[in-house]
């Protein structure tokens, strides 16, 4: 399975700032999908995982998708297991989340309509430059083991998120509690400040890390396994299940970013300031 890969130039919370404002001015009058319809007016309500957002990419597709569509979004950022739950109790149209085995439960479920893969990064594993475990280079599964044997600090997001599940998935059979084993609860953006206020190691997603690099003390120890491997979806929830549901709009949202105008703008966003996408397509 291929992986595309990392960047380790440094950057500064200045250049992140410039990139969101740079991006966001020079797709004014030129959005990508275009679609030019009347405006709608209508709600539409988007449960996402918290690394969309705090990678600073929902910042500029949702005021994209909000003019050429007519939709006033509300994005919820959560966990990608308090997104599905989320979806499935009617509470979200859509969804934009990454963890596979539980969408594809949820589709089994029937709480899904419709479901396409969107984007991807990888997970990196990151800690202070001192390395006081001393992983660095390591294989994941490795890493974390020697992290809980020397009892290192490692902060957990411990939110039934798709980071979340994905670090447990890593444990495994060991049960990672010790005095150091730090529950955040916080979204991507939170919990990577936390480890870097701590000195902790972090299990987080490629693109967020980038976006906050230049404000973080941490850095890649372990990176470029098939298992760090990081699927994003789009699911629209099932007008069947729950009638009072936004479908036309979930479905106008699929629609847009799968459109291949607005893989190519994802494929983009980030490389004029990190070298290298947050996010690499996949619909297109």
């Amino acid at each position: 399975m291929k992986i595309n890969t990392p960047f380790k130039k440094p950057i500064s919370a200045v250049f992140v700032a410039l990139l969101m404002f740079s991006t966001l001015f020079g797709l004014i009058g030129c959005s990508p999908t275009a679609k030019k319809t009347e405006p709608k007016g209508e709600k539409l309500i988007l449960a996402t995982t918290t690394s969309t957002q705090d990678s600073g990419l929902l910042d500029v597709l949702i005021p994209m998708f909000e003019t050429d569509y007519g939709y006033k979004v509300k994005v919820v950022a959560v966990g990608s297991g308090e997104a599905m739950q989320l979806g499935s109790n009617g509470n979200a149209d859509v969804l934009l989340v990454h963890a596979p085995a539980d969408e594809e439960t949820f589709m089994e479920n029937e709480f899904g309509k419709d479901r396409k893969a969107v984007m991807h990064n990888d997970y990196v594993l990151l800690g202070p430059a001192q390395d006081p475990a001393g992983i660095r280079g390591m294989k994941v599964a490795d890493a974390f083991k020697t992290i809980m044997e020397k009892k290192a600090v490692f902060v957990s997001r411990a939110d039934n998120s798709g980071t979340h599940k994905k670090e447990l998935k890593i444990w495994g059979a060991m049960e990672p509690l010790w005095d150091n084993y730090l529950e955040s609860g916080q979204g991507m953006g939170d919990s990577l400040t936390l480890a870097s206020n701590k000195g902790a190691y972090i299990l987080a997603d490629r693109g967020t890390y980038l976006a906050m690099k230049g404000a973080l003390e941490l850095g890649i120890m372990v990176e470029g396994e098939d298992i760090m491997f990081n699927p994003y979806h789009v699911i629209t929830i099932n007008p069947d299940e729950f009638e009072k549901v936004n479908y036309q709009g979930a479905s106008d949202f699929m629609n847009f970013i799968t459109h291949a105008k607005t893989q190519k703008f994802i494929g983009e966003f980030g490389v004029d300031k990190f070298g290298q996408p947050l996010f690499y397509p996949d619909a297109a």
